[in-house]
């Protein structure tokens, strides 16, 4: 099959966009302030927080766990949603301290009730994953039944496990964005040189009986790229 058209990718981002997804003050915000505030414009493109929110709705989601806030765009697309859906929490954790300020920021900008519908955790996602843990087995929190894994790329294989350890279980779903780059830039599959430290989450995934996954490559307004899904069984 030809590529020739890719190179009308950042069109058709453009003209879905217009069509598709309505105009929100408080994503436009989120997205404006956390650049103003020198957080990098690495967050979801519009297409992709309107499709992480269809996945919420489809999932029939109620409580979502997110490793990576940023400035908070996938968080905010995420808490709207389960609101809309008739309530629901999402727990999102930020290494970064000058970050998670921003994002709380960008949350209450949007009208987001912090943090019955949305909680901002701080710390390295390593250190806090083992604490929802602790609280989860306490009965201080419910387990999740969708994990949006968007934080560094060298930890996908260690969030991925805790995803499925925290999760409740049959159905639930665990999203993994920037699978493809990172396979790209660590030399699994490419051109540039193997990085031997690099852990190829596609191939741990798919030896683990405990999920069904899929990988889809995206190319668009964030470039070349794709996610890995994978339900519980």
């Amino acid at each position: 099959m030809s590529t020739s058209n890719i190179i009308y990718a950042v069109d058709v981002d453009a003209h879905c966009e217009k069509n598709l997804i309505r105009p929100n003050s408080a994503l436009t915000h989120a997205y404006s302030n956390s650049t103003a505030n020198g957080i990098p414009e690495i967050a979801l493109s519009p297409s992709q927080g309107k499709f992480l929110s269809l996945l919420t709705t489809m999932s029939g989601s109620r409580n979502v766990l997110e490793l990576g806030t940023l400035g908070a765009y996938s968080t905010i697309w995420i808490a709207q949603t389960l609101r809309a859906n008739g309530g629901g929490k999402i727990t999102s954790i930020e290494v970064d301290p000058a970050r998670r300020d921003v994002a709380l920021t960008n949350l209450e900008y949007a009208g987001v009730t912090v943090p019955e519908e949305a909680e901002v955790v701080l710390g390295a996602g390593l250190d806090v994953l083992p604490k929802l843990e602790r609280e989860i087995e306490a009965g201080q929190r419910d387990r999740y039944d969708f994990v949006f894994i968007d934080a560094d790329w060298g930890n996908q294989g260690n969030y991925f496990d805790w995803g499925l350890k925290l999760s409740k279980g049959k159905g639930s779903v665990i999203y993994v964005d920037n699978v493809v780059r990172q396979m790209m830039e660590s030399g699994i599959l490419g051109a540039e040189k193997r990085d031997q430290a690099a852990t190829d989450l596609v191939e741990s995934v798919g030896k683990d009986e405990r999920v069904d996954a899929v990988v889809m490559q995206t190319v668009g307004a964030k470039d070349y790229d794709g996610f890995l899904m994978a339900v519980v069984k």
